[in-house]
């Protein structure tokens, strides 16, 4: 990994549950919203960390990159919790370190989403819960256990190609490679990728507030899971030197955050899910 590496909720009626759900997805959103052109797509946490890393005409990721593939599996516990699917484990009177505690299940309202829905039943039928290390390494397929092999989120960049090819944002080639032909997937709008860098070079920049807890939670977990996932150099690299150099220490001190402090003065579920799959990655 690179050395570079930043709502209130309504109370409402049991009865109206599913209502319930909807309204605190969008509210979830909304942060995303205000952060982004009104022209932007709505793109999950996954698919933005894969555009980031992929070339924008040779059409796949870099050959280096080994940490793109783990990264994306955090991206689905964010996302999930983002649209209120899951939660941590409520923290207990013994104070209890951040990846001691489980990830539980919330709610199994359908996301609208194949590859979260998918984690989301992995999750709902797993007893007894798992952390979020562990989860992470489920859904990579890295465990020795083939009793939990099937968790694993098989062929994740090219389901999440062929959905960004679906809104428009890829297109789809095959390119010959000497010994074997390979699907890629270049960039066709290239709007929507500006959009996204300007999004997230601006969470470092115009929009930098110099503390986490003021920071719109997808621009926090943006920024956080490009580094995990190795993409956030090449995110900022477009930028004059000056200003290059003013992001990279401000993104560096968020990094640098001690998770378990900046969870315990979180407001959020979402928050304390970043933390603690940023403080997954960082104990491996």
């Amino acid at each position: 990994m690179t050395t570079l590496i930043k709502r209130n909720r309504r109370p409402e009626a049991p009865a109206e549950g599913e209502q319930k759900e909807e309204e605190e997805e969008k509210r979830d959103g909304s942060d995303e919203e205000q952060d982004t052109d009104s022209k932007s797509l709505r793109l999950t946490l996954m698919e933005e960390i894969l555009l980031l890393g992929l070339k924008d005409k040779e059409g796949y990721t870099s050959f280096w990159n080994d940490s793109i593939s783990s990264g994306l599996r955090g991206c689905i516990l964010v996302e999930l919790t983002l649209r209120g699917r899951i939660h941590l484990e409520p923290q207990s009177s013994r104070r209890r370190k951040l990846l001691d505690r489980k990830v539980l299940f919330k709610s199994a309202a359908p996301t609208g989403d194949v590859l979260l829905d998918e984690a989301l039943k992995h999750i709902k039928s797993t007893e007894p819960a798992e952390d979020v290390t562990s989860w992470i390494e489920l859904l990579t397929g890295e465990t020795w256990n083939p009793l939990k092999l099937h968790f694993q989120m098989r062929n994740m960049r090219e389901r999440l190609a062929k959905s960004l090819v679906e809104k428009g944002v890829l297109t789809t080639e095959k390119q010959n490679f000497l010994l074997f032909d390979m699907t890629t997937h270049p960039l066709t709008d290239g709007r929507e990728k500006e959009r996204l860098l300007q999004r997230l070079q601006d969470s470092l920049l115009a929009r930098w507030t110099n503390d986490p807890r003021r920071m719109s939670r997808r621009a926090l977990a943006l920024v956080l899971l490009a580094h995990i996932s190795d993409v956030l150099e090449g995110a900022l690299s477009s930028l004059p030197d000056d200003r290059y150099e003013l992001a990279y220490s401000r993104s560096r001190s968020l990094l640098e955050a001690e998770p378990d402090l900046e969870s315990a003065r979180s407001t959020s579920p979402a928050e304390e899910m970043i933390w603690a799959v940023l403080a997954a990655f960082n104990k491996s």
